[in-house]
């Protein structure tokens, strides 16, 4: 119909639009407030709640990225919407760094009114689409049952409200998997969800680049700030290369294989949603956490390695690489040695740790970082 707000599937790559990427701006912000927040409480309390917002901002991404899949951002109607998305958005991040204190019910209200929003409008643009019209149908009442522990967490204070909000999570993320079951309406099928394989991989690839990104503002920032010992220069060039090696490993020539397979998939719903729903989560926690190991290691290069301090320099990059690992499984169905391997070593660094400093242990997350990027370049010049 020519009053559609969908994309055609012409077999022609759906190309990402500019409104897409200027609606992206919002969550670069978003990043940047997580890893603040985490840099200043470099706690157990503060890396859970840290992870939690990093999974609602996530999932609140991803969601809009598969209605962007779907809906032709280039229809008016769709750029408002996303526009609407933008403002809840910006509510939603800037009340990060005191969603665990005085603005929860800030944080829980912009996070289900763009659930809402997000859904409310699909079941519009969806209308004249029996398929997609009942599955965005299961998909909000799943939301609305989430958004009652979002809401009661948000007036809720300490322990009530993570253990709430920890529920809200579980009922997002078992969803899909669920295939957004409900009485009466049945289950959702994931070979009838069209998906433009080339531009999920695109979208999420540039949510990666935001990431990487923020890692290098941080650096920047923080470099600029210190007095440049040769021990901050130093810091420095390896927090740059590592952020280069992330980015080698994730867009490597596997990334533009798996939209083509996603593409040519008798189910690309479910590649797509195991690909880049759920896998990426650890991919950007892992760039999160790295960046903040970054900052660490510029301010304090020398000395004892704390194991908080060691916590994040360690765990960024395998959090990284475990999630690179999955998402390569997901799609082409077998393991990555170098990935493995990589996993392997940098779990092995913890061992090192209590015998070196901040900035020998930050350099030896980059060498494996390396290696798996030249390992992997390696592979497939001779494959």
């Amino acid at each position: 119909m020519t009053d559609s707000l969908l994309r055609t599937r012409d077999g022609h790559h759906a190309r990402v639009g500019f409104v897409e990427l200027f609606f992206d701006l919002v969550f670069v912000f978003a990043v940047t407030q997580i890893s603040h927040s985490l840099l200043h409480h470099l706690t157990w309390e503060g890396a859970i709640h840290a992870a939690m917002m990093a999974a609602a901002v996530w999932w609140s991404w991803i969601y809009t990225s598969w209605v962007t899949n779907w809906a032709d951002p280039e229809r008016v109607p769709v750029r408002v919407a996303l526009f609407v998305l933008m403002g809840l958005g910006l509510l939603m991040s800037t009340s990060l760094p005191e969603a665990f204190t005085e603005k929860g019910l800030w944080f829980a209200v912009a996070f289900v009114a763009t659930s809402m929003v997000r859904s409310g409008f699909m079941l519009f643009a969806a209308r004249d689409n029996a398929m997609l019209k009942r599955n965005f149908l299961r998909i909000i009442i799943w939301q609305i049952f989430s958004g009652v522990f979002w809401i009661a967490g948000g007036l809720m204070e300490g322990e009530w409200r993570v253990g709430l909000w920890l529920a809200a999570l579980f009922i997002e993320y078992i969803s899909p998997a669920m295939f957004y079951r409900v009485p009466g309406l049945g289950r959702a099928n994931t070979a009838e969800w069209t998906v433009e394989g080339g531009h999920m991989a695109e979208r999420v690839g540039l949510f990666v680049i935001i990431c990487l990104g923020e890692s290098l503002l941080i650096t920047g920032a923080t470099f600029a700030e210190a007095t440049w010992t040769p021990e901050v220069i130093a810091a420095a060039a390896v927090a740059f290369v590592g952020t280069l090696a992330m980015w080698w490993i994730y867009f490597s020539a596997a990334h533009e294989a798996a939209s083509e397979v996603i593409s040519k998939a008798s189910d690309p719903g479910t590649l797509a949603r195991r690909a880049y729903t759920y896998c990426p989560i650890l991919i950007v926690a892992g760039i999160i956490v790295t960046a903040v190991g970054d900052e660490l290691s510029l301010v304090h290069p020398t000395g004892h390695v704390e194991p908080a301090v060691a916590a994040v320099l360690i765990g960024g990059p395998l959090l990284f690489m475990i999630g690179g690992l999955l998402a390569k499984l997901a799609v082409f169905e077998r393991w990555s040695i170098p990935r493995v391997a990589g996993c392997v070593a940098l779990a092995a660094l913890w061992l090192a740790a209590p015998f070196v400093m901040p900035l020998g242990l930050a350099a030896l997350t980059t060498a494996v970082l390396i290696a798996v990027a030249g390992w992997e370049t390696w592979s497939l010049r001779t494959a």
